[in-house]
């Protein structure tokens, strides 16, 4: 994506809020698509209540970069006008959401992460972003303590269930670490990943399942545009309304 017009501080603080509001953008419309598929009526309305918190977020955070930006691109500009490769959400968000345990997982996973990365924002220097981050991060704790309930319910649950939930977290687990990576590139995703395990894996024993190994294959590329072919269809169908009657308002 070519900002020329930025100073390499502010394309990075660009990038930054970019890939924040990708992320909550695609984690919304992947949980949008559980709205009347939820295990029961209570479920269905708490999950697409946290679609609408990521949303809500990702409006803001998109605002915001286009803001940074300069080039005249806003928040439907941003989310319905560019393509899969410039996208900048991590691959988690992007999988499918497999089975109830799949999509928990992911949003403990990815609860936790979006957490420990708003609180330290909230704290931070950007007064604008400050204020973004410390209304998401209230969100963030409720989606955690959500997904944390499901999974030591599930975990600790029957055979099937434990089966199920055991397999979500070691498909997902490898993804973990691009979550956890420092928007600067520097050393401090090892420690971000750390904070991040010391908040799963106390979820993780209580539900009596097995903390993968760490280590290993640890996908990642979302960052810079790199995804897996799941971005695209998803892409397909958030777009197409905006792309078909472009400047249209309701």
């Amino acid at each position: 994506m070519s900002t020329p017009a930025l100073r390499n501080g502010e394309v990075a603080r660009f990038e930054e809020v970019l890939g924040l509001g990708d992320d909550a953008l695609i984690a919304a419309q992947r949980l949008a698509e559980w709205c009347a598929r939820a295990p029961d009526l209570e479920e269905d309305v708490a999950l697409a209540n946290i679609a609408l918190d990521q949303l809500g977020a990702a409006r803001l955070l998109l605002s915001y970069a286009g803001e940074l930006e300069q080039a005249g691109r806003g928040e439907d500009e941003l989310a319905y006008l560019r393509d899969d490769r410039q996208f900048r959400n991590v691959l988690l968000v992007e999988l499918p959401n497999g089975d109830f345990a799949t999509t928990m997982a992911k949003l403990l996973f990815l609860a936790t992460a979006q957490r420990l990365r708003y609180r330290r924002l909230a704290a931070g220097s950007d007064q604008r972003l400050a204020g973004i981050a410390a209304k998401a991060v209230k969100e963030s704790t409720y989606h955690l303590e959500h997904a944390a309930l499901w999974t030591v319910r599930l975990g600790d649950g029957t055979d099937e269930s434990h089966r199920r939930m055991q397999l979500a977290i070691d498909e997902l687990w490898p993804y973990s670490y691009e979550l956890c990576d420092d928007p600067a590139g520097g050393a401090g995703g090892e420690l971000a990943w750390q904070e991040w395990s010391a908040v799963v894996t106390p979820v993780l024993r209580e539900a009596t399942l097995t903390v993968p190994a760490d280590g290993g294959w640890a996908p990642r590329g979302g960052r810079v545009g790199r995804h897996t072919e799941h971005l695209s269809y998803l892409l397909a169908e958030l777009q197409v309304l905006h792309r078909a009657h472009p400047g249209a308002s309701w």
